[in-house]
């Protein structure tokens, strides 16, 4: 890598962390576009490579968020019920039967689209809420690791990470976003952790880029280190309103996102 695109990988890593971070969303789904059409990675490297920023930038909003005292808790526990051996089969689907990623991006869509057009008009104009959580119940805890364990294939086969996709669905179902921020980035990190190892054991086998591309993920991973520490310490400043309307935006943005990719 040139001295250049090192730079221009921790500045996405930068920018795209710190917006993301506040709502539970590694920002991982939107270094896609930077790494595939910027940086040149190749497929499926893309994939195990973003497995890596996650790892890479996970620490540095993790050890905020603990030192907030909001990590820890039942949720935590449930998504990575969920999402480790779910991230493991993604990889292996990933690898040895590469699903059409049009379809996956056209189903994407259609599911946060709506969602995310949903969040954005209730942070703007909130129905009444009958308790601490707002409207509608909470999710059951097998419900949640049943989501978790869809998002840790997905996060498997397309290294998005995950919060982008349970973050929007457990906000909507009335779980604060203080409360879902940190269980959905713990477990992004924890089942990128899995990921790149699964990534690593199948390039032994399996022909082609499969393993990650070491100098994209590590340079954006360092700009998500500290873009992540900034997000997570900006959250506590910010209002549950804004919080769920900067969620909705960027559910919407990447449905949009991926309705052209599915189009085009």
């Amino acid at each position: 890598m040139t001295w250049s695109a090192v730079a221009l990988a921790v500045a996405a890593g930068v920018l795209i962390s710190t917006v993301t971070t506040p709502v539970g969303v590694s920002g991982a789904v939107f270094l896609l576009p930077v790494q595939l059409s910027v940086l040149a990675v190749p497929n499926p490297a893309v994939t195990p490579t973003n497995l890596l920023y996650n790892v890479v930038s996970g620490p540095g909003a993790l050890w905020r968020y603990r030192r907030l005292g909001t990590l820890a808790g039942p949720l935590t526990r449930l998504l990575l019920a969920g999402t480790l051996p779910g991230v493991v089969l993604g990889a292996v689907i990933r690898v040895f039967a590469v699903p059409g990623p049009r379809v996956f991006r056209a189903i994407v869509a259609v599911l946060l689209l709506p969602l995310g057009l949903w969040l954005c008009v209730r942070a703007v104009r909130p129905p009444p809420a009958p308790g601490p959580e707002g409207r509608g119940a909470a999710p059951s805890g097998r419900t949640i690791t049943g989501l978790a364990l869809v998002v840790g294939v997905v996060g498997g086969i397309y290294g998005i990470g995950g919060g982008s996709l349970i973050g929007p669905i457990l906000v909507g179902r009335g779980m604060p976003v203080t409360r879902v921020a940190p269980a959905a980035l713990a477990a992004t990190f924890v089942t990128s952790v899995a990921g790149v190892a699964t990534y690593g054991l199948l390039a032994l086998a399996a022909p082609g880029a499969v393993a990650p591309h070491w100098g994209v993920g590590l340079a954006c991973g360092l700009g998500g280190l500290i873009g992540g520490y900034l997000g997570a310490r900006l959250q506590p400043h910010l209002p549950e309103r804004g919080l769920r309307l900067l969620l909705g935006v960027l559910a919407t943005g990447l449905a949009v996102l991926y309705l052209f990719q599915a189009a085009g």
